[in-house]
């Protein structure tokens, strides 16, 4: 090559490295911007209807907290990709796809909530809770799962770190236990209590929407965990 094109070429080569970290374009490829794309998530806000949950301080209601909290979880993991279904919307059942439901929530109705969440093709199941407890300083967010699940354990685990990280570090580990919706449902499922109605300080923080909405980009880190350190979990088609 003449040595005149020869530096031509260097300068050009130059000029297209320099515009692309200019604008910020990484040569290697960028990770996504959604995280969840193809993943189905049930999402279970605790109580509602006829069965209130837990009263806290105040009088707060569980099953009003855990609605908001769940409605800004299916907000942020919608954004992140995924394609969220809620097992009630108020006090009410979600409408099905033919246009059904609407009914009122009934206190026992755990077993129609696992049903939709198997039915579903849905890869992992949240409940979100608020916690009670007789002593009044009890605090923190906690994720209970099925005992001899290591799929849910490793969901919950996922998402307790993030809560111990990130939004109130109170020692407490992810714990098994024996729940009807854990124990019934066929894809990985935790139930995600997200403080303590019970505890005076930490009651009016879980009614304030900047902390719900904390809470649920903590939950949605958590889950973002857990998929992409269980590549093995399948996406549906």
């Amino acid at each position: 090559m003449h040595p005149v094109a020869k530096s031509l070429a260097r300068f050009v080569v130059v000029i297209v490295l320099l515009c692309l970290f200019s604008v910020g374009i990484p040569l290697e490829a960028a990770p996504s911007s959604k995280p969840l794309a193809g993943r189905v998530i049930v999402i279970d806000p605790g109580h509602g209807g006829d069965d209130p949950g837990a009263v806290g301080c105040h009088g707060i209601v569980e099953k009003d907290v855990a609605m908001e909290i769940s409605r800004r979880v299916a907000g942020v993991l919608r954004d992140a990709g995924a394609r969220v279904v809620l097992t009630r919307d108020g006090d009410r059942e979600p409408a099905g796809a033919g246009g059904s439901g609407g009914g009122r929530i009934q206190a026992h109705d755990l077993a129609r909530r696992v049903e939709l969440a198997n039915k579903c093709g849905a890869h992992i199941f949240l409940s979100i809770h608020l916690n009670h407890f007789s002593e009044p300083d009890e605090y923190g967010a906690q994720v209970f799962y099925q005992v001899g699940s290591q799929e849910s354990r490793k969901l919950a685990e996922a998402i307790q770190v993030e809560l111990n990280r990130n939004l109130i570090d109170s020692g407490r580990q992810a714990l098994a236990g024996d729940f009807y919706v854990c124990r019934n449902s066929r894809i990985p499922a935790v139930i995600v209590e997200v403080g303590f109605l019970s505890h005076e300080e930490e009651s009016r923080r879980l009614t304030d929407p900047a902390y719900q909405e904390r809470a649920a980009r903590v939950i949605l880190q958590g889950v973002v965990n857990y998929f992409q350190g269980n590549k093995e979990v399948k996406q549906h088609g």
